[in-house]
């Protein structure tokens, strides 16, 4: 990653020479977007390593949520610096025209191809990143991957984007085409930060489990001799590959409390080898017909040690 911000940082200073000395709008907003997708990935950076913390006393379920936290950052980071500037761009162009130097717009045109080269590459190792971590379904959970994939990607689409508008004002004399680029990249920066924004948040308030999991542990639950009933089931993603998991189960009658101890242990154990992620195993007992299952159930061996011991 370090590598692609290095790549990004030289492209956007290529693309803000080159606008300025053009008087590009379109390469302008390109500019822009390099610089915010540069500071965005100082905050996937920063959330890589934030996030494998280890858990302590401040923050007993760790750090796994640093992750979303700095995606969202990430994701106001492409609205504010990127969306919005291109949306200044292209009204200011279409507000006050322009008559630029065609030589600028050559010069232009190569650094936008030099980009577009290098863009499409960088979204090649993306996409084979996600294909090695098990496809769209599971390479895509992670918030880090899904922002430089939806980096990569926009960066494609806005530099074509900008060729084109270029291309089209070079051809036909109107500033109108190339105005008209800088709100389409705007409005892909508002609609991809909007995405990333939205799906960050539902991970950082406290986003369930997958149902497939959580099917798994329900299916448990009620596999077990012991258990009459589940009366709840809650689960949270603490992390890109840790989760939280409470449920409140309806004993069968006639258990005495050592014989509640071990079957806690032993549940924890099994939901902890389905759902591997699940590393904090809470349960509780709701049983009418033994007054000690409850003591039993919710001593230190009973109640959610890390890693479902």
């Amino acid at each position: 990653m370090l590598v692609a911000l290095a790549a990004n940082l030289v492209i956007a200073v290529a693309k803000a020479v080159g606008g300025v000395a053009a008087a590009s709008p379109a390469l302008l907003s390109e500019a822009a977007h390099s610089v915010a997708d540069s500071l965005n990935e100082v905050f996937l950076l920063t959330a890589l390593r934030r996030s494998r913390r280890p858990a302590d006393r401040r923050h007993p379920f760790g750090y796994g949520k640093e992750r979303f936290f700095w995606s969202l950052l990430a994701a106001v980071g492409i609205f504010v610096m990127g969306g919005c500037f291109s949306f200044f761009q292209g009204v200011e162009a279409l507000r006050t025209g322009g008559e630029e130097e065609l030589d600028g717009y050559v010069a232009g045109l190569i650094v936008l191809g030099v980009a577009l080269l290098a863009e499409g590459g960088s979204l090649l190792r993306a996409l084979y990143q996600v294909r090695a971590q098990g496809g769209a379904g599971q390479g895509l959970r992670d918030p880090a991957l899904r922002t430089v994939v939806a980096e990569d990607g926009t960066a494609v689409l806005g530099v074509t984007l900008a060729i084109m508008g270029m291309t089209l004002h070079m051809a036909t004399g109107q500033v109108v085409w190339e105005a008209s680029a800088s709100l389409a990249i705007g409005a892909l920066l508002v609609y991809v930060a909007y995405r990333l924004g939205r799906e960050t948040r539902d991970q950082l308030i406290g986003q369930a489990a997958d149902p497939e999991a959580s099917g798994r542990i329900r299916a448990l639950l009620q596999a077990q001799p012991e258990i009459d009933s589940v009366e709840a089931l809650f689960t949270m993603k603490t992390g890109l590959d840790t989760a939280l998991v409470a449920a409140r189960v309806d004993l069968v009658p006639g258990l005495d409390s050592e014989r509640v101890e071990e079957v806690a242990v032993r549940i924890k154990r099994s939901i902890a080898g389905v759902v591997p992620e699940a590393d904090q195993i809470f349960l509780d007992v709701t049983d009418r017909h033994a007054p000690d299952a409850r003591e039993a159930w919710e001593s230190p061996a009973a109640t959610g040690e890390r890693g479902g011991a």
